[in-house]
């Protein structure tokens, strides 16, 4: 074969492997944000 071929092949080899690797995911951190007032608590009838 000639070189050229030989590194057109080589070219698409690289082009192939680079395409198929697995990319690193980013993770997702979702925060539960704070509630602004709390809630009442019952603390009896007329306390």
């Amino acid at each position: 074969m000639s070189s050229s071929i030989k590194s057109m092949l080589a070219v698409c080899a690289i082009a192939f492997v680079a395409g198929c690797a697995q990319q690193a995911q980013e993770e997702f951190v979702v925060v539960e944000p704070e509630p602004i007032s709390s809630e009442p608590v019952y603390t009896g009838k007329y306390k």
